[in-house]
């Protein structure tokens, strides 16, 4: 049953087939299109330099177009053309965080929201207005570099382009700090930002004893998924593991230890942890708390619900994290009742999504932008991503099977052991 509903996986190796056949003929008038959407990853810079760069190669006289600041620029009609000189040192953007050509976030369904903010004239279908933006604008192939909600917008264009008899081959581009993306392994970006993410901490909990009883509160991104706290905390102790410690002059490894890690998918005794935590302070002196922004996010609302305080969410209805402030919330659930004297609450997120890749993200970024060229010229739409479901193989899937909020596993043996070893309660 399962098999027969799936869609068919285009694997690198069909890609590549398929591209060697039309390899010979391609058109030389395409315009391909480019835009990045959502919030910042450390790839976005190095995605379109490697879009661009296997363009060269592979159809160097296709006219590359931008559209500023994403799905915004779109209804806009606001693009520019990528000139052969800035082609030719494309390069540059390698050393780069952020987006030389700008994000922002729009949900084309909300209509309401996209009125209100003077993107569309009231009455407007935003599908339209965007399909027919890419109608003028002469537009072959549409690269996104984005996560589920860009890409499966992407979808929604391409499906009314086709209902419309305009052919569009739209592929997808998978980035995240969050790591949740159904069914891709690893979105690009990820890997950097915990990296970055434990660089960010290594100064911070440097901090811990500015003050006699110290309470830190690192307030990592992660709406609904725990991966990017996890992953940063396992590599902000691996730099622990690396380091000469002196306790004999008060320099030891129990003071820069994380003390607890809260995810969204595990659920947070606070009085039990409260107890655990006053026992570290009493005899450490200090406790580090690593804490993605999206746990505890439902007794926040409902607390805020409970005193007739508005939630503030965004264009998509999600709780606007920056404005509830669960760093702040968890700080001050467990200040009095662990005896902490001083207390500070550093995110790391924008430290974190702005930089420029690291090596291991570079090389997964040159292999899925390859294939997303190759499966554009071979007029194959999709999500170029490493498939849970198909062998982690570099594979175009289909637009259908792309969700988000892919949870992170808890029950992982690394994961557990991690707990284990910093006096944590396994999840149950």
């Amino acid at each position: 049953m399962e098999e027969a509903r799936r869609p068919v996986i285009h694997s690198q190796l069909v890609i590549d087939k398929i591209w060697l056949i039309l390899k010979g003929d391609i058109m030389s008038e395409k315009t391909i299109a480019l835009l990045t959407a959502g919030g910042f990853a450390p790839c976005l810079s190095s995605a379109l330099a490697s879009l661009i760069e296997h363009y060269g190669k592979a159809a160097p006289d296709a006219r590359i177009i931008a559209y500023r600041h994403g799905y915004e620029g779109l209804l806009l009609g606001d693009s520019f053309e990528v000139p052969a000189t800035a082609r030719a040192n494309i390069a540059r953007l390698y050393v780069l965080g952020g987006s030389p050509i700008g994000n922002s976030r729009v949900k084309l369904t909300n209509v309401k929201d996209l009125v209100s903010r003077g993107l569309v004239p009231d009455g407007a279908d935003p599908l339209q207005v965007a399909a027919e933006q890419l109608v003028k604008d002469g537009v072959d192939i549409l690269h996104t570099i984005g996560g589920d909600d860009t890409n499966t917008t992407a979808a929604d264009l391409a499906a009314y382009l086709a209902a419309h008899d305009y052919a569009l081959t739209v592929v997808g581009v998978p980035k995240t700090v969050d790591n949740d993306i159904v069914p891709v392994r690893q979105s690009l970006g990820a890997w950097t930002a915990a990296e970055q993410g434990a660089r960010f901490a290594a100064n911070v909990i440097a901090e811990h004893n500015s003050a006699p009883r110290e309470l830190i509160v690192h307030e990592v991104m992660g709406r609904a998924c725990g991966y990017l706290t996890a992953e940063t905390t396992r590599r902000y102790r691996a730099w622990l593991d690396d380091q000469e410690w002196l306790p004999e002059v008060g320099l030891s490894r129990d003071g820069w230890e994380v003390h607890a890690v809260y995810v969204p998918e595990s659920h947070i005794d606070i009085a039990a942890e409260a107890a655990r935590l006053k026992d570290v302070m009493d005899s450490v002196g200090n406790v580090n708390i690593f804490l993605s922004e999206g746990a505890g996010v439902d007794d926040i609302v409902a607390e805020l619900t409970r005193s007739g305080q508005e939630v503030p969410r965004d264009a998509f209805g999600h709780v606007q994290l920056d404005k509830v402030n669960p760093g702040q919330w968890f700080a001050n659930q467990f200040a009095t009742r662990i005896g902490a004297d001083k207390v500070m609450v550093q995110k790391s997120g924008y430290f974190a999504r702005s930089a420029a890749p690291n090596p291991e993200d570079i090389d997964l970024i040159q292999r899925t932008c390859e294939l997303a060229v190759k499966a554009a010229l071979a007029g194959e739409s999709g999500v170029v991503g490493l498939d849970e479901e198909n062998g982690d193989e570099l594979s175009v899937i289909a637009f259908p099977r792309i969700a988000g909020h892919k949870p992170f596993d808890p029950t992982q043996d690394w994961y557990v052991q991690m707990l284990q070893e910093i006096g944590q309660p396994i999840p149950e």
